[in-house]
C-alpha cells in the first residue's frame, strides 16, 4: 500500500501524562571531573519486561540464481520528520519474543516474505542504540536470507495493521549508495540505519575490503 498522500496537520506540547509510548525524562550525573549535570531524554514505554531489545531492524537480502542479491525496503511516512522515510522492515519485540522470532513475524506481516535467518554470528548484530545522546531506544539488526525459489515467496501478501500505510521495494545490494542518494534528492528522509548500512558497503568497495 503506497505511502503517499499523509500529511502532519498539527503539532504541539505533549505532557508526559497523556504519552502512551514515550516519557521525557531528567537524569542528573556526574562527569569525569566529578561535576553535576543534567540530561533530557526519552524514553519507550513498550518494551516487554525482561527483554533486553525494544525492536528488530531486518535486514531482508531477496536471492534468486542467476540474479544480483537484492535488498528489501520500505516507503513509509513518518510524521516526526514530515516526510516519507526510505528503511528497512522493522518492529517491536512482543513479550517473550527473540530477537529472530520477531524479525520472521515482523517481515512476513509487513511485506509478505517468509525468511530464514543467517547462520554463524553474523546472523543477529549486537545490541544497538538509534540516538544515546536523545533516547534508550535499542535494537537488534536481524539478517535474514529471503530465497525467491520457495512457493511462499511467489506471491507475497502482507498483513498489515489499519494503521500502517508500508510501500515495499527493492534496490540491488551493489547500488544501495547510489539509489539511497537518489531518494534523498526527491525528497525522501534515509533511515540512519539503512544510510549507515549503504555506507559501509560503500566504504567496502572504495577500499576494497
Amino acid at each position: 500500500m503506497s505511502a503517499q498522500g499523509s500529511k502532519v496537520l498539527s503539532t504541539a506540547p505533549l505532557s508526559n501524562e497523556d504519552a502512551r509510548w514515550i516519557s521525557l525524562v531528567k537524569t542528573q550525573y556526574t562527569d569525569p571531573q566529578g561535576v553535576h549535570r543534567d540530561w533530557e531524554s526519552a524514553e519507550r514505554r513498550t518494551r516487554p519486561k525482561g527483554s533486553l531489545i525494544d525492536g528488530v531492524g531486518i535486514v531482508a537480502i531477496l536471492q534468486k540464481p542467476g540474479e544480483p542479491p537484492s535488498i528489501l525496503l520500505q516507503k513509509q511516512f513518518r510524521p516526526p520528520v514530515a516526510k516519507i522515510a526510505i528503511e528497512v522492515p522493522a518492529g517491536l519485540v512482543d513479550a517473550g519474543e527473540t530477537a529472530e522470532q520477531a524479525a520472521i513475524r515482523e517481515l512476513k506481516e509487513e511485506t509478505g516474505y517468509v525468511g530464514e535467518l543467517v547462520g554463524s554470528e553474523f546472523g543477529i548484530s549486537p545490541i544497538m542504540f538509534n540516538d544515546p545522546g536523545f533516547c534508550n531506544t535499542n535494537l537488534n539488526m536481524v539478517h535474514v536470507n529471503v530465497d525467491l525459489t520457495r512457493p511462499e515467496n511467489q506471491n507475497p501478501q502482507t498483513e498489515l495493521e489499519d494503521n500502517e500505510f508500508i510501500e515495499c521495494f527493492t534496490v540491488p545490494l551493489t547500488d544501495l549508495y547510489v539509489e539511497l542518494k537518489k531518494l534523498d534528492a526527491e525528497g525522501y528522509a534515509i533511515d540512519a540505519r539503512i544510510g549507515t548500512l549503504a555506507e559501509g558497503i560503500e566504504i567496502a568497495k572504495r577500499w576494497k575490503l
